[in-house]
């Protein structure tokens, strides 16, 4: 490998092994893009995309005097999200040529490429003609221009999931016709059935969350059926911005801050509920950009939720259990006077039975008997995109505080073409620094910026790497990788 000198080319050089950046971003060039929207759908197929994508909310927000803003508590959207001043950088994300040029001096041997804005506009459009004509434009304008440089990177297709059906379509089309490796996904908003039927007029402005796996208006089975069919890994970059707390009409900063995870969050613990890892025991999920400290956060809850409320645990918290004779003895013991003369009505209001649902087992779809089974549900299938710069990657290796010494699979994504890489550079020496600190071993760093980026798509296709600089060392991963499972998880 070849260096020009720069000191994530120079942290290359030494490894004995490739670097592959599991989230680089394209930064599309949007007259472009137009050419392939008007190629895939017609000459007026461009203004009803316009249309569809200039009338949400957040991007009138611009628009907005300070007291609109406030008036409709519109979210502050993302703003100067690009390079600009660093113009080299800017182009390079642009242009597939440049890219391929500088990987050696970028220090890396392998990218798979995500868009910018095709990653929340084209799949969020309600109107389904122009949002599947929007993706597929999306796709084709990448594949075409990425396509040639296919030893050294890759991109991927965004995949539309408002139906089951429709993401089955479309992957098939990404897939078998366009050539597509790797795919990426996000939750659907929908409106409210209530809301949308009593107050049409507001329903689309209150949606709610479809995780696609857990209390979903469809069964997305026969979606993750497909995806291990055709071999693609399951990756999400979605949004949390204008969820819950991240609304802010002013402040991007406030909602941009653990936006990614909350998203990343929300899926993780929906396909784990939802008892998807269970069924589809093979197919492998990944989480970008929102590091992987809230996944060692949420394991450490399920363990510590699953062992106080359990199927068998739960019944302890019944409160018809509880003795009431006992009660009534300590109340008179210990209570004061008001509450000895008040002693059988408070035994009667705490047994009385209280609400609940039908099933008591809220890991009934995970069927989990012991603590194990919540390891090879969780660990096995989930893989995390984490910034070079995110110091919290280190939890993900450190078996003495996550439960049962597991190890989380943290991937490098770097988040080259946006505004928190001020110069490419720079991604890899900054990765490295979690070695030099002392937070992360070396074996930790070739996990981190190798195999698990590998092994998430190898894991699913065998023939990903083929045909790429990193086939020979991807062959030889695959030759002592797990066989199965608990292989897995115990390695």
């Amino acid at each position: 490998m070849s260096s020009n000198g720069s000191k994530s080319a120079q942290v290359r050089a030494k490894l004995n092994h490739p670097i592959i950046d599991t989230d680089g971003h394209t930064v599309e060039l949007t007259p472009v893009f137009f050419d392939y929207i008007k190629d895939v759908g017609g000459a007026g197929m461009i203004e009803r995309y316009k249309k569809a994508v200039g009338g949400r909310a957040n991007n009138r927000w611009a628009e907005l005097t300070d007291e609109e803003r406030r008036y409709s508590r519109a979210t502050c959207p993302p703003w100067w999200a690009r390079p600009a001043k660093n113009t080299l950088d800017r182009a390079t994300a642009s242009l597939p040529s440049l890219l391929y040029q500088r990987m050696d001096e970028l220090g890396m041997d392998f990218a798979v490429l995500y868009p910018t804005f095709g990653l929340t506009e084209p799949p969020r459009i309600e109107e389904e003609e122009v949002r599947r004509a929007a993706c597929r434009a999306l796709n084709t304008f990448h594949m075409d221009i990425y396509g040639p440089y296919a030893d050294r990177m890759t991109p991927v297709a965004v995949i539309p999931v408002h139906t089951p059906q429709e993401g089955i379509e479309e992957l098939e089309y990404a897939v078998e016709k366009q050539g597509f490796k790797a795919a990426v996904i996000s939750h659907v908003q929908r409106p409210v059935p209530k809301m949308l039927q009593e107050h049409p007029e507001v329903a689309h402005q209150m949606p709610y969350i479809d995780l696609l796996a857990l209390d979903s208006e469809y069964d997305y089975d026969p979606f993750w059926a497909k995806c291990v069919e055709l071999e693609v890994a399951v990756t999400t970059h979605a949004t949390g911005q204008g969820w819950g707390s991240r609304r802010s009409v002013s402040n991007y900063m406030f909602n941009h801050i653990g936006h990614f995870g909350a998203a990343g969050e929300a899926l993780c613990k929906a396909l784990f509920f939802g008892g998807v890892t269970r069924r589809f025991p093979n197919l492998n999920f990944a989480f970008l950009e929102g590091g992987v400290h809230w996944a060692c956060g949420v394991f450490s809850d399920i363990v510590g939720h699953w062992k106080k409320r359990n199927a068998k645990a739960i019944h302890s918290l019944d409160p018809q259990s509880l003795d009431g004779a006992l009660m009534h003895r300590l109340i008179n013991d210990h209570g004061n006077d008001k509450m000895k003369g008040k002693a059988d009505e408070i035994v009667k209001w705490i047994t009385q039975p209280q609400r609940r649902p039908m099933n008591l087992d809220d890991w009934s779809a995970c069927r989990a008997e012991k603590l194990e089974d919540l390891r090879d549900l969780f660990i096995p299938n989930f893989y995390y995109g984490c910034e070079a710069d995110d110091p919290m990657v280190a939890w993900a290796f450190n078996s003495k505080v996550n439960p049962m010494g597991v190890k989380f699979k943290a991937m490098m994504s770097s988040d080259i073409g946006h505004w928190d890489v001020t110069d490419m550079n720079e991604v890899v020496e900054e990765a490295h620094e979690l070695v030099e600190d002392g937070l992360i071993t070396q074996e930790d760093f070739r996990d981190y910026t190798f195999t698990n980026a590998a092994m998430l798509y190898a894991g699913m296709n065998p023939n990903f790497f083929k045909g790429t600089v990193c086939e020979g060392a991807v062959a030889k991963l695959q030759q002592g990788a797990p066989q199965n499972r608990a292989q897995a998880v115990s390695a």
